[in-house]
């Protein structure tokens, strides 16, 4: 009997690319909010979701995880990777949500878990100024004037960059955050005749437990989205920067709830063409 969560299912199960829920995260986090064009924002949302503003946010991250039956940070590479996140503000069913229109992680595990829970994740690199716990001219301190850089690189293309100096304690996260995300599972199907009918399509929203928030950090900072060949980040650029934020968390995964299937709408749209 082959197992594994995830392919390649194999008889140990071991050699899955990503284990079985739940998740444990824990990590440093660089964030800007932002104001695209409202239209652009309106453009990105998925059926079921509906516009409420243009306030925007992204999130650079370094991440360290564990699985809830080993001690995958004692082997580092299985363990650590960086993630660039794009948040949306949108609303359902009158409810404020986020809506995540790209992501991007440098580790195919990380990639994996991610499009299970329906984050649109690509491969990109991302790279952030670390704090450590000595002063040093070689790092900021993770406070008052400390300054960070971030850039996040696609296919070896230059995509976004941020700078974030600073400034004062917030009491708030960012906006819009993770905590109401929503996201859209799709699977494609390869059958001839129904390529535009996905096996799965459906809108979920995300459900994350034993959240830890550190002291958040807030001041001004800078951002540009950089024009890409064929990747349509640069239709979100901001037309306004909002404040900048430094924080770290922690947050444990395994479960999700499904909010509407989409795939009948999906149909009838095909059928019609």
């Amino acid at each position: 009997m082959l197992k594994g969560y995830t392919l390649p299912r194999t008889p140990r199960g071991t050699s899955s690319l990503s284990p079985a829920p739940p998740w444990h995260y824990v990590g440093n986090a660089l964030a800007v909010e932002f104001a695209a064009s409202p239209e652009a924002v309106a453009a990105f949302l998925p059926e079921g979701l509906e516009f409420s503003s243009n306030h925007c946010a992204v999130y650079f991250l370094e991440w360290q995880y564990a699985s809830d039956t080993g001690l995958e940070y004692l082997d580092p590479i299985r363990s650590q990777y960086r993630e660039t996140i794009v948040l949306l503000s949108a609303s359902y069913e009158g409810a404020s949500v986020a809506f995540c229109p790209f992501i991007w992680v440098d580790q195919d595990v990380a990639l994996m878990r991610g499009l299970a829970q329906g984050w649109p994740k690509q491969i990109g690199s991302t790279w952030m100024t670390r704090a450590y716990d000595l002063p040093s001219k070689a790092g900021p301190v993770a406070g008052p004037g400390g300054r960070f850089g971030v850039t996040l690189a696609v296919k070896d293309r230059l995509l976004a960059e941020a700078q974030i100096t600073l400034r004062e304690e917030a009491e708030a996260l960012p906006t819009p955050s993770f905590a109401r995300a929503v996201n859209t599972r799709h699977f494609p199907e390869l059958a001839a005749g129904k390529h535009e009918q996905p096996a799965v399509y459906e809108l979920v929203q995300l459900k994350s437990r034993d959240v830890s928030v550190s002291p958040i950090w807030r001041g001004e900072a800078t951002l540009a989205f950089h024009e890409h060949p064929y990747l349509e980040l640069g239709d979100l650029r901001p037309v306004s920067v909002g404040a900048g934020y430094r924080f770290t968390f922690a947050l444990t995964v395994d479960d999700l709830a499904s909010l509407r299937d989409l795939r009948s709408n999906s149909k009838d749209a095909s059928a019609a063409t």
